[in-house]
């Protein structure tokens, strides 16, 4: 069935972030795939989390750092980053902010995040 996602679901959280979810747990019900919209100032940042999900982060403009076991990725606006369930990550802003699509399969919900305190 075709469905027109007219708004997204804005999806609160401390730190000046935006999500605008426009599919997955909290605007359409599903579980299997959430897509959503972040904007995040400059100097943003997150807690570390070994989420229970893979993530595709694709930048549109200003640039996300991503620590990880490895290191550090920069991902600047045109590129994209995956990561698999079970990694552990923390997600910051560039010192432009970020505007980005997150991508997670399945759907993104914050008890899957298992972020640290």
């Amino acid at each position: 069935m075709v469905r027109l996602i007219d708004a997204p679901a804005r999806i609160p959280v401390p730190g000046g972030k935006v999500i605008d979810e426009y599919v997955g747990r909290f605007a359409t019900q599903n579980g299997a795939v959430s897509v959503a919209r972040m904007q995040a100032p400059p100097g943003w940042d997150e807690p570390a989390q070994e989420p229970e999900f893979d993530e595709i982060t694709l930048v549109l403009s200003g640039s996300v750092v991503v620590e990880h076991d490895g290191g550090s990725t920069t991902v600047a606006a045109g590129q994209a980053l995956f990561t698999e369930a079970g990694e552990r990550v923390r997600y910051t802003a560039g010192p432009d902010g970020a505007e980005y699509v997150a991508i997670c399969l399945p759907a993104f919900a914050p008890d899957l995040a298992h972020r640290e305190e």
